[in-house]
């Protein structure tokens, strides 16, 4: 290979390996501290920072030293740099997030300086490339801007294929950790090509570690008995005390719960079974949007035998590890749809007595299962006299995002009421009609709830928003974030809530 193609080559995969570290940064993290919008920002602002520092101080160091055999050793340093990434990672991690885990800014602060000492380094190393490249390339003034420019679409280039490739292929066909590895060995391969031939050896012993078997990513207190990283998000189960628990990007917070003697959990799940007191006839059709491991169908399926449960779940991972360790099929009467909520709610012609909403990663909520129009889409979707109930996260102190989410509901629904289950779940019930009443038998073991529910759980009618959230404007991660860092500043902490149905 020519000293050019050489140089060539080394660019482009700088570039592949720029973002193919970015995607996996968020696959790394996503167990710990979520995939919400601030971690995203983290992650691409610091990885935005280190290449600009990588820009200069590579224009620098290439002023000075302008050898292709220190280029070489670079891209080489960066090539360990992102091989030893999935081996530390759960480590620093787990010591990191053992400390914020319970603070709500946890995620601000974890995730920012996870991305600063896993990733930022490497990333400065995979900066210094281009403006290394081009002085090395540059021959004549005259065609600066030529060389500049075919170098920087290189790596341009580099960094599409590093994007897709990774997000596509690599990671739902080979995991984040053997990504990062062939990401590692390609650098180090373009890098021998500067050093001579004897530096393939580096490339060799990274393509070794690919023979070692990932682990659990964030085994957390129990054992893991399922991890998963599906195209949409990473996936756990773990049993602890005898309860198995599904977590999903957050780490933290508890998707679905299962107990084996028992289809009530003691969590918010147990409240969405008491709503079928709240309508005026038996409940036969019931929608779970955000089915996740069946925890709220499950309960339906034994406390609500008449109902029959559509529920829709994105993920088909998190659809299988229900299946398989949440007691997802034990209940014939439920359909599992793998979609989106609001694309199903689209194409689907039922009409529901009851659709629950428990979507939301919490405490961020997808700003389009948010607004008027797809509350307008649940009114359509609803039987006369049918209900519509959101898991709305709160703090202490703070219902911003609870009240402009029952503003905007109310824009579209005839009644809209709060029920405070837990200090960090609220449940925000639609009517479509006006409650005049409700059913009067009902399963005993829900007795408790029932009566939280209906012995003044529910607040008073609340009012449209002057300016009901809409597709077009939304601000729910503005909402959001600034609860959470109100309540991070004051010290705040999130503990266990339970129902007293709790066993």
């Amino acid at each position: 290979m020519s000293a050019r193609s050489s140089l060539y080559t080394l660019v482009f995969l700088a570039g592949v390996g720029t973002l193919a570290t970015e995607i996996c940064a968020s696959r790394l993290l996503a167990p710990y501290y979520g995939s919400s919008t601030i971690v995203w920002a983290n992650i691409i602002g610091l990885t935005l920072a280190s290449l600009a520092l990588g820009y200069w101080l590579g224009g620098r160091v290439a002023d000075r030293n302008p050898s292709p055999q220190l280029l070489g050793r670079l891209v080489l340093a960066a090539a360990l740099l992102v091989a030893v990434i999935p081996f530390v990672s759960s480590p620093i991690l787990d010591v990191a997030s053992s400390g914020l885990d319970e603070v709500s800014a946890g995620a601000v602060i974890g995730s920012f300086f996870g991305t600063l000492l896993l990733f930022a380094p490497a990333i400065v190393l995979l900066g210094m490339v281009a403006p290394f490249a081009i002085r090395l390339a540059l021959v004549e003034v005259a065609s600066a801007g030529q060389v500049a420019g075919r170098l920087y679409a290189l790596s341009t280039v580099g960094s599409l294929i590093g994007t897709f490739v990774t997000a596509l292929i690599a990671i739902p066909l080979i995991g984040t950790q053997r990504t990062l590895l062939v990401s590692a060995a390609l650098l180090a391969a373009a890098a021998s090509t500067m050093l001579g031939r004897r530096w393939l050896v580096a490339t060799a012993a990274i393509v070794a570690l690919m023979l070692i078997p990932p682990g659990a990513v964030k085994a957390g207190d129990g054992e893991v008995l399922y991890e998963v990283e599906s195209p949409y998000q990473f996936v756990q189960v773990v049993e602890r005390a005898g309860a198995r628990r599904l977590y999903l990007n957050e780490g933290v917070a508890v998707h679905s719960l299962w107990r084996p003697d028992t289809v009530l959990t003691g969590g918010v799940w147990d409240a969405f079974v008491a709503l079928p007191v709240l309508l005026d006839r038996p409940v036969h059709r019931v929608a779970v949007l955000g089915n996740a491991g069946g925890t709220i169908a499950r309960a339906y399926g034994e406390l609500w035998p008449s109902a029959q449960i559509d529920g829709v779940e994105i993920d088909p991972a998190v659809s299988d590890a229900g299946r398989k360790y949440l007691g997802l099929g034990d209940n014939p009467r439920l359909t599992v749809h793998d979609a989106d909520a609001r694309p199903y709610l689209r194409r689907t012609d039922t009409k529901y007595d009851l659709i629950i909403v428990d979507a939301y990663h919490q405490p961020y909520v997808p700003f389009y299962l948010a607004t008027r129009e797809f509350f307008e889409l649940v009114h359509r979707r609803l039987a006369p006299g049918g209900i519509v109930a959101l898991n709305v996260a709160t703090v202490p102190d703070d219902r911003s995002l609870e009240e402009n989410l029952a503003g905007t509901l109310a824009a579209e629904f005839e009644s809209v009421h709060v029920w405070p289950v837990l200090r960090f779940n609220h449940l925000v019930i639609g009517f479509t009609e006006r409650n005049s009443g409700g059913l009067k038998s009902y399963d005993p073991r829900i007795e408790s709830l029932v009566t939280l529910l209906v012995d003044g759980g529910l607040s008073p009618p609340v009012d449209p928003l002057e300016r009901p959230w809409t597709d077009d404007r939304a601000p729910v991660e503005w909402v959001t974030d600034r609860m959470i860092l109100s309540y991070a500043a004051e010290g705040g902490r999130l503990d266990e809530d339970l129902l007293p149905t709790a066993p």
